[in-house]
C-alpha cells in the first residue's frame, strides 16, 4: 500500500488528499431522477498503457470523485485466450486483469469492457489470421459487415472471453466512425438494395444479440445510427446509445429525440482529450465549455448515464506495407499528452455531475489553484490565463488565426513565462505537468517557425547552415524536455512507452534536420 501511494504521487493519479470541494459551482443535485445513475470514465488503453499500479491509483481517485463506472477500451492490452494473436507487447496478464477488476469492485466501481466490433479494428485486421474479414485491403480500419458468420464466430469468442473476467452488466460494442460502410463491391451492392442504415443495423444487431444472449446489456456509440437512422428500430430495445459530444452543437450527428421516442436509452460522453489535442496543443477552453454545456443538456434530456472520454490518440495510424498490402508495421502517429496531466479536468467533471448548475470554469480553476496548489489569487489567475489561452493549430505551415508563427509565439510567451514562475505549496508534481505542457508548446512553435522558413518562397540553399544550427539547438532542448516528460510520467506509463513517446515527439524535427544537413 505504501509503495502504491508513493507511486501515485509520482504519477499524479491518486492524490486523494485535499480534494476540491465539489459544491461551489452550483446547487447539489437532490433528486435521483435528475442525477445520472452511471457516473463513468472511459479509459483508452490503445496507447499510453498505464501500469497496473497506476490503474489502481486511478480507480481509487475515481471513488474520491464519486464515479462508479469505468469503461475500459483494452484493445491489444487484453490477454485473449483463443485469440492471443490480438494481444500486443503491453498486454496485461490474465492475473493482472482479474486483480484490477476485483480491486475496482472492492471500491464500488464496475468495470465495463469495450470491444470494437465493426470499425476501429486495425489492431485485429493487421494480422494475416484475420485478413479475410477486411472491408478494404489498405484501409484496414473496418470489418466487412457482410462477413456475417465469420464475424459472429470471432466476436462470440471475444465477448465470452471478456465475460470470464468482467462482472459488469454491460458490454460496450463500439460501432463508431464506420466510414467504410458500403465500400467493398459486395457492400455497395447491398447498400443499393437496402441502404446504409440497414447494412449497419444488420451487423450491429447480430453483435447486440450475441451480448444479450450472454445476459449482458449492449452499449453502442451513437454517431452512425444517428447519421443513418432509417433501420434503427430493428436494433434490440435493450441497446443503450452513448452520445459523444466534444463541444459541438446538440444533435450534431442526428436527431436524438427521435431515437428516444423509439424507447432507446441514452448516455452522454464529453471529453477531456480529443481532436485537435496533441503533445503541444490542448484545447482547454473547449473541454471546460464542453462540460458546462453538454452535461446539463444531458441531464435535462433524460440521459441516464454520463461517461467522460479521454483519448490518448485519434486512432490515426501510419503503416509500412509489403507487397499485397501486408502490414509490416503500424504506429498510431498522433498522440496526446498523457492523462497524468489532466486531473483538473477530471475534478471539474466530477463537480459538474454533482451540481445542477453549469460549471463556471474560471471560478472552478481559481478555487482549484488556491485549494489544490496553495496559490494566491494572483497566482491562480496565472493558471487561469494558461488554461483559458485560445489554442491555435498550424496547418500547412500557417496559423489558423494569427498573422504568423512569430506572432503566435509572442502572444503565448507572456502566459508561459508567468506560469513557469509560479511556485506551489502543495501537489507541485501535478502543477509541473502544466509547466511542461507550456514549454512543449513553445518548443513546438520554435520548430514550426523554422519549418515555415524552409517551406517559404524565399528559402535559399545558402540559408541551410543557419537553419541546421537552430534545429540542433531545438534537438538539444528536446532532450531536456524528454527527460522532464519521463520523470513526470515514470510509473504511470511503462519505461519503454516513455522512450517511444519521446522518440515520436521529436521525429518530425529529426526528419527536417537530416534533410537540411544533406543540403549543406
Amino acid at each position: 500500500m505504501i509503495r502504491r501511494k508513493l507511486l501515485t504521487i509520482l504519477c499524479l493519479v491518486l492524490l486523494t488528499a485535499a480534494h476540491i470541494p465539489l459544491s461551489f459551482a452550483g446547487e447539489s443535485v437532490n433528486s435521483k431522477e435528475e442525477d445520472f445513475k452511471i457516473k463513468g470514465f472511459h479509459l483508452d488503453l490503445r496507447i499510453q498503457v498505464m501500469t497496473p499500479d497506476a490503474l489502481k491509483a486511478f480507480a481509487e481517485e475515481m471513488v474520491g470523485f464519486g464515479l462508479n463506472t469505468l469503461i475500459v477500451e483494452w484493445e491489444g492490452t487484453y490477454p485473449f485466450a483463443k485469440h492471443a494473436t490480438i494481444s500486443n507487447e503491453y498486454s496485461y496478464s490474465r492475473e493482472e486483469v482479474v486483480d484490477f477488476i476485483e480491486f475496482c469492485e472492492g471500491l464500488g466501481i464496475k468495470v465495463v469492457p469495450l470491444q470494437q466490433s465493426l470499425g476501429h479494428v486495425e489492431y485485429i485486421l493487421r494480422n494475416p489470421r484475420y485478413s479475410h474479414l477486411k472491408e478494404d485491403r489498405k484501409d484496414i480500419s473496418q470489418i466487412c459487415p457482410l462477413k456475417t458468420e465469420e464475424s459472429k464466430e470471432l466476436f462470440t469468442e471475444l465477448f465470452r472471453d471478456l465475460i470470464e473476467t468482467h462482472n459488469s452488466d454491460f458490454i460496450h460494442i463500439g460501432g463508431d466512425e464506420t466510414y467504410l460502410l458500403g465500400h467493398c463491391e459486395l457492400c455497395r451492392q447491398r447498400v443499393s438494395e437496402v441502404g446504409k442504415s440497414k447494412l449497419f443495423v444488420d451487423h450491429m444487431k447480430m453483435i447486440t444479440n450475441i451480448v444479450i444472449e450472454m445476459g449482458k446489456t449492449p452499449l453502442m456509440w451513437a454517431d452512425i445510427i444517428l447519421k443513418y437512422p432509417e433501420a434503427a428500430a430493428e436494433l434490440p430495445s435493450e441497446t443503450i446509445f452513448i452520445d459523444w459530444n466534444y463541444g459541438w452543437k446538440i444533435n450534431h450527428f442526428g436527431d436524438i429525440p427521435n431515437l428516444q421516442k423509439l424507447g432507446y436509452s441514452f448516455w452522454g460522453a464529453p471529453s477531456i482529450r480529443s481532436h485537435p489535442d496533441n503533445w503541444y496543443v490542448t484545447d482547454w477552453p473547449t473541454h471546460f465549455k464542453n462540460q458546462r454545456e453538454f452535461i446539463p443538456h444531458a441531464r435535462e434530456n433524460n440521459y441516464t448515464g454520463m461517461v467522460m472520454t479521454s483519448w490518448s490518440t485519434t486512432g490515426l495510424y501510419g503503416f509500412t506495407w509489403d507487397v499485397g498490402y501486408d502490414v509490416v508495421d503500424m504506429t498510431q502517429i498522433r498522440n496526446t499528452y498523457p492523462m497524468s496531466g489532466f486531473r483538473i479536468l477530471i475534478a471539474s467533471y466530477a463537480e459538474s455531475l454533482k451540481n445542477s448548475k453549469p460549471i463556471d470554469a474560471k471560478e472552478f480553476i481559481l478555487r482549484y489553484g488556491q485549494e489544490r496548489f496553495g496559490l494566491s489569487e494572483n497566482e491562480s489567475l496565472k493558471l487561469w490565463a494558461f488554461l483559458s489561452f485560445p489554442p491555435e493549430l498550424i496547418v500547412n505551415g500557417k496559423p489558423e488565426k494569427s498573422k504568423n508563427i512569430e506572432a503566435m509565439k509572442e502572444n503565448f510567451r507572456k502566459v508561459r513565462e508567468e506560469l513557469v514562475q509560479v511556485s506551489t505549496k502543495n501537489n507541485d508534481h501535478e502543477f509541473a505537468h502544466f509547466k511542461l505542457m507550456a514549454d512543449l508548446r513553445m518548443h513546438y512553435l520554435d520548430f514550426k517557425e523554422i519549418e515555415a522558413i524552409y517551406n517559404s518562397e524565399t528559402f535559399l540553399q545558402s540559408m541551410t547552415p543557419e537553419l541546421v544550427s537552430q534545429l540542433e539547438q531545438i534537438l538539444e532542448d528536446a532532450k531536456v524536455l524528454s527527460e522532464r516528460f519521463t520523470q513526470l510520467n515514470k510509473g504511470f506509463l511503462y519505461d519503454s512507452e516513455l522512450e517511444d513517446q519521446n522518440k515520436l515527439r521529436t521525429q518530425q524535427i529529426l526528419v527536417l534536420h537530416n534533410r537540411l544537413s544533406k543540403l549543406k
